[in-house]
């Protein structure tokens, strides 16, 4: 029997394992759910061994756990690879708005419906499907592999860069793939070339100790809530451009054959506007909307808070004000830098009469830019034209996977995004669903890949 006849006789069986995975409600954001992380971190383990993996183990961080496993028996003169992926999930809520309930899947039109089966549990749960049906079926791997899978990519990774850099030597790998990565479209490939970087702030403005009454002291006293709306204003022009001083100082500009790379891309700015409802596009001058998405650095509001915010009118004058922000970044800015940059330019433009803090969020991620030319990128190119029957786009992605980086500067190797979801997945939304055929697809294409590695 060869690989392929046995991912097709057990198909079955693993869409009822990847059932079970996604029924473990393990939301790394969550502090009641830290025991479902550590249920998933074990079931992973598990699933590993079954597969015919070794060593694998549970490995404690300051946060959320990590799992590691391992087939090293290819032979020295064979390349190492190393397999990421995550099985901690975004929060579900608002549940109202789930078709069926988040962490009890159904299979619905070809498609398995619940938190996490796109991002990332059926995704990584595919090469560990890819090896078994080659050791399986062969007995052997055709290169070593190192498993690399974490429980706190939704919250930013913040525990990874001290357990990568402690466990290098066992993570030490020629070429890395993470299972975590998305295709353009269902029957179109893309090789991702570049991720953002994100640095996540709050600005926090005050005024009186308490809110007060507006008719009372409303012209007399500053209003935070104004103060900020003038802050915020003073962090873009109305055309998009990012005002804050140095935010641009350290952006690799986008080369040529960069923004041919992009025009490529079937996007098209009605479709943007007709998936967002929004009515216009607006992006940075001099720029396609595609190339603001996938390859400029970005400054957003994420939220406001301030004042009265039930039915009908309060008329305070509010004590506080504040805005959650955060901003996706390129090669090769910096988060710290970024941070400092903000935070100065707050500093400069706070109105009289109240004061302000910048909070520095958790979680941060630097940009990654793969190298024209990367090996990997190219064999995995290769393997996915041959699965696809067409060539695979070379794209940027306008998120981040903050393990990328820390991967990148402790072993000195540049990940691969070699995975099967898509980007109308509802990822982080509310009837998040993944696709069986390429759950299916994705088997093949690893094993694909095993093989030409080892070839």
């Amino acid at each position: 029997m060869d690989s392929q006849t046995y991912l097709n006789r057990e198909q079955d069986r693993f869409i009822a394992e990847l059932m079970d995975f996604v029924r473990i409600p393990s939301v790394s954001a969550k502090p009641e759910n830290i025991p479902d992380v550590l249920d998933a971190a074990h079931w992973v383990a598990r699933r590993l061994t079954q597969a015919g993996a070794e060593h694998a183990e549970v490995m404690p961080t300051a946060g959320h756990p990590v799992v590691l496993a391992d087939w090293l028996h290819a032979g020295p003169d064979k390349p190492t690879i190393l397999i990421y992926g995550h099985f901690d999930v975004q929060p579900a809520e608002p549940f109202d708005l789930w078709t069926s309930p988040p962490f009890q899947p159904e299979i619905r039109d070809g498609r398995l419906w619940g938190r996490g089966a796109s991002d990332d549990k059926g995704g990584m749960l595919i090469p560990i499907l890819a090896c078994e049906a080659l050791l399986q079926t062969t007995g052997k791997l055709p290169v070593n592999v190192r498993f690399f899978f974490e429980g706190q990519e939704e919250i930013g990774s913040p525990d990874l860069p001290p357990f990568v850099a402690a466990h290098a030597e066992r993570l030490k790998a020629d070429m890395i793939f993470s299972a975590d990565g998305l295709q353009w479209a269902p029957g179109q490939p893309q090789i991702v070339q570049a991720l953002k970087g994100l640095v996540s702030l709050e600005i926090v403005v005050r005024g009186p100790r308490s809110d007060q009454h507006s008719g009372m002291v409303g012209g007399g006293i500053a209003n935070p809530a104004l103060a900020l709306a003038q802050i915020l204003a003073s962090l873009r022009r109305e055309d998009g451009l990012i005002t804050v001083e140095g935010f641009y100082d350290d952006v690799i500009p986008l080369s040529p054959e960069a923004r041919a790379d992009i025009a490529r891309i079937p996007f098209k700015d009605a479709d943007l506007l007709a998936e967002t409802g929004a009515p216009a596009t607006w992006t940075e001058p001099g720029y396609t909307a595609a190339e603001g998405i996938f390859a400029r650095p970005t400054l957003d509001v994420n939220g406001l808070t301030s004042g009265w915010q039930g039915a009908g009118t309060k008329t305070v004058l509010p004590a506080e004000a504040r805005a959650k922000i955060t901003c996706r970044l390129v090669a090769a800015q910096n988060p710290e830098r970024i941070f400092e940059a903000i935070q100065a330019h707050v500093a400069r433009h706070t109105p009289p009469g109240v004061t302000v803090e910048v909070l520095r969020n958790p979680g941060r991620a630097d940009p990654f830019l793969v190298p024209a030319g990367h090996n990997a990128s190219a064999i995995a190119a290769q393997v996915l034209e041959d699965i696809y029957a067409t060539k695979p786009l070379h794209t940027r992605v306008g998120g981040s996977i903050p393990v990328m980086t820390t991967l990148l500067d402790t072993l000195g190797v540049h990940a691969v995004m070699f995975g099967f979801s898509h980007g109308d997945e509802n990822l982080h939304a509310p009837d998040e669903f993944f696709r069986l055929d390429e759950f299916r697809r994705g088997q093949t294409a690893y094993v694909r890949l095993l093989e030409r590695l080892g070839d």
